[in-house]
C-alpha cells in the first residue's frame, strides 16, 4: 500500500486514525467525563494508563540506541508523576496493597511486549499518540477538573503552581506547544528513516493504539457513579414532587369543603 508522498507523516497518521480517534474521544468523554466530579473514576483511569506509560518509558530506556530514542523528549516522561498522583488517591503504600492490573491492561502490556520483540519501531505509534494525547486532551481534562473543583469551592492543599492528584497533566514550566513540536519533529524524522512497508505498518498500528485504549477505558467502572447521581437526584426530586402533589390535594380538599 503506497502512502501519500506529499503529506507529512504525522498528518497521514491523523488522517488514518480520524474515525477511530473520534470513537475514542466519545468514549473518553462518556467515561472520564464523569471523572470531572468524581476522583475515584479519575484515579481508576490513572491506574490503567500508568502501566502503559511505564512500559513505554522503560522500552525507551531499553531501545535508547535505536530510532525510538528520538521520541524520548526531555521533560515528557510521566511514570513518576503517575505514581505521585496514585499515592495521593490510594495512599502511600498503594503499590504494595495486592494491586494487579485488570485483564484489558494485562492484554495491552502483553501486546506491547510482543511488538517490542518482533518490530520495536512499531512502539513509536504508541509513544507518539499517548504522549500527544497528554499534551492535548490531557490539558483539556486538567482545565475542566480545575474548573469543576473551583465551582465546588474545593480548596487545594497543594502549592499554588500544582494541584494535588493532577501531576500527570502538569509539565511545569515546559510549554506544551514546545513538547508537541518536538514530538512531531521526532516522529517525522523516524518515518524518514523507515522503509515504505514499515511506514505503512506504523500507520496501521496507529489505529490499533486507539482500539487498545478503548478496550481499556471500557473497563473503568462508572456505573456506580451514575447510580449514585440518580439516587441523589431521586432523593431531591421525588420528595419535592410528592410535597407539591399532596400540598395541591390538601388545598383542593379545603376548597371543596
Amino acid at each position: 500500500m503506497a502512502l501519500e508522498g506529499k503529506l507529512e507523516f504525522t498528518k497521514q497518521m491523523r488522517k488514518a486514525t480520524r474515525e477511530i480517534h473520534d470513537i475514542s474521544d466519545a468514549l473518553v468523554n462518556a467515561k472520564l467525563g464523569i471523572a470531572m466530579s468524581d476522583n475515584s473514576i479519575w484515579a481508576e483511569g490513572l491506574l490503567c494508563f500508568y502501566e502503559i506509560f511505564k512500559f513505554l518509558e522503560q522500552a525507551l530506556d531499553r531501545l535508547s540506541h535505536t530510532l525510538l530514542g528520538e521520541l524520548d523528549i526531555k521533560g515528557m516522561r510521566r511514570t513518576k508523576a503517575f505514581e505521585e498522583d496514585l499515592r495521593f488517591y490510594y495512599g502511600e503504600q498503594w503499590l504494595e496493597n495486592i494491586y494487579q492490573p485488570n485483564g484489558a491492561v494485562t492484554a495491552y502490556l502483553e501486546y506491547l511486549a510482543c511488538l517490542e520483540k518482533e518490530n520495536p519501531h512499531m512502539l513509536a505509534a504508541y509513544i507518539y499518540h499517548l504522549f500527544m494525547g497528554l499534551f492535548s486532551g490531557g490539558q483539556i481534562l486538567r482545565k475542566k477538573r480545575s474548573l469543576e473543583a473551583s465551582l465546588k469551592f474545593q480548596s487545594s492543599t497543594a502549592s499554588s503552581s500544582q494541584q494535588q492528584g493532577e501531576s500527570v497533566t502538569d509539565f511545569g514550566d515546559i510549554p506544551i506547544f514546545k513538547l508537541k513540536k518536538q514530538m512531531v519533529e521526532a516522529m517525522e524524522h523516524i518515518a524518514e528513516q523507515l522503509g515504505e512497508e514499515d511506514r505503512w505498518k506504523l500507520i496501521e498500528e496507529s489505529k490499533n493504539v486507539f482500539r487498545m485504549n478503548n478496550k481499556m477505558i471500557r473497563t473503568i467502572n462508572t456505573n456506580r457513579i451514575v447510580l449514585k447521581k440518580f439516587c441523589n437526584f431521586a432523593l431531591i426530586v421525588v420528595p419535592t414532587v410528592a410535597a407539591i402533589y399532596f400540598g395541591y390535594k390538601m388545598i383542593s380538599n379545603i376548597s371543596n369543603s
